[in-house]
């Protein structure tokens, strides 16, 4: 029997596509640095080996299947080619794998994870549904009528997708080490909407998903009037957000979302649009977008005391200010205490003064040193470039995170896709 062997395991696509195709009973082990990640759990409670890095890990017999951060020069690639063993970079594979199933690619700048898990657990309630997420989940049917994937802009991967559907969130200029602009960002997107083969789902608050062609119809969500699918009647409750749905100005639901903050009200808007066109029951709508968990690391709660510890990816200035406004939204009479760690030093120098912008929304502020990629220089750019562009923000070592116990009821936002979760452990050990 052919085994499938992941180089690169741990990372989220990775691990999740590897639960996938598990859980459809193919034989699944994978390699990896040494090194702990969250993503690694999942793969461990179902028996899936993880090897360290070797070259001789690749068998004749096996299908691999490579991370796309790994080049031919890895050992494990390289032992491959000697074989002749065909090697696929994931989204390559995923690209053809998704083929089987009705597809459906949640893609955009922010809010892909949380799109993608929420549409999972609606669907995955009404119809067999494996699913694909970045927090590294992945559920795998072998009758699955839906397939819900979580499809990365970065590097342009999405292109290596030709989906049923395609629901895009929003359109915001990132990963500056790669794309040169927004107009440049925009341009993958445009492309990627060519390739969608039944119908797209834009948020049509978003300027620049207004202007996206294609051969497929363009369902819009949002606030806004012109919107075929548009939310009214907002309002923030105990149990979270509720708002009423009206399709092409028709009253369609009232719904309760247990998220909070604009952003979720349009993740869900997006889900609420795509199952629309799907006929999938308002009734199991209503009853299910209530009972979403929530995916890893996004607005992730823990309380300790009177302290409330909340985790999220929050890495760009457009995610970090909806992350403070959920937060507010959440606890209107508490401090919140933003602990922010940045992510790469290109992102950092490319949006400083927007970093700095929407960590001032946030009532007290720390910052941890930049989080780097090894492919990158730093530039002379330091931690101390932000601070000096936030009145009062303290630059937190993590030997020294004592001193946030001093926000005895606060709410200590812990935000960064690095690895700020070894700041919020510290201070959980300091405490116990």
């Amino acid at each position: 029997m052919t085994t499938f062997h992941f180089i690169g395991i741990k990372g989220s696509g990775m691990s999740a596509l590897a639960q996938v195709l598990h859980d459809m009973n193919y034989h699944v082990q994978g390699s990896d640095v040494e090194k702990q990640f969250f993503t690694q759990k999942p793969l461990e409670e179902k028996g899936i080996s993880i090897l360290p890095f070797n070259r001789e890990n690749i068998q004749k017999d096996q299908e691999i299947i490579v991370s796309a951060a790994y080049s031919d020069e890895h050992e494990e690639v390289a032992k491959a080619k000697e074989l002749g063993l065909e090697v696929q970079k994931y989204p390559q594979f995923l690209g053809d794998f998704i083929q089987r199933f009705t597809s459906i690619a949640i893609t955009g700048s922010h809010g892909k994870t949380s799109t993608t898990g929420l549409l999972s657990h609606v669907l995955d309630s009404a119809y067999p549904t494996s699913y694909l997420i970045g927090d590294g989940t992945g559920k795998g049917e072998a009758d699955s009528k839906y397939f819900v994937f979580e499809a990365c802009e970065y590097r342009r991967h999405f292109l290596n997708y030709r989906p049923d559907y395609c629901i895009m969130t929003n359109i915001d200029f990132d990963h500056p080490d790669y794309f040169k602009n927004v107009e440049d960002v925009f341009s993958a997107f445009q492309e990627m909407a060519m390739q969608v083969k039944k119908a797209i789902v834009a948020c049509g608050d978003d300027e620049y998903l207004q202007g996206i062609h294609a051969n497929v119809p363009v369902v819009y969500y949002g606030y806004g009037e012109d919107n075929d699918f548009q939310a009214r009647n907002v309002s923030v409750t105990a149990e979270g957000t509720k708002f009423d749905v009206y399709v092409r100005n028709n009253f369609y639901g009232t719904f309760v979302i247990p998220g909070f903050g604009k952003h979720n009200v349009l993740n869900a808007l997006a889900v609420i649009a795509l199952c629309h066109y799907e006929n999938v029951p308002v009734e199991v709508l209503e009853n299910h977008l209530k009972t979403f968990p929530g995916v890893k690391r996004r607005f992730s709660e823990k309380k300790l005391g009177a302290q409330v510890l909340i985790d999220d990816y929050a890495h760009h200035p457009t995610e970090i200010a909806a992350t403070i406004e959920a937060t507010k939204q959440k606890y209107p009479s508490k401090q919140v205490v933003a602990i922010f760690q940045p992510h790469t030093f290109t992102r950092t120098k490319a949006f400083l003064n927007e970093f700095a912008d929407a960590l001032k929304q946030a009532d007290s502020v720390y910052l941890c040193d930049i989080f780097g990629s090894a492919r990158e220089n730093s530039g002379n750019l330091t931690i101390e470039d932000l601070q000096s562009l936030i009145p009062g923000a303290i630059v937190l070592p993590e030997e020294d995170i004592m001193s946030l116990k001093s926000h005895e009821e606060g709410i200590l936002l812990f935000m960064g896709a690095g690895d700020i979760q070894k700041f919020q452990r510290a201070y959980e050990q300091s405490l116990a």
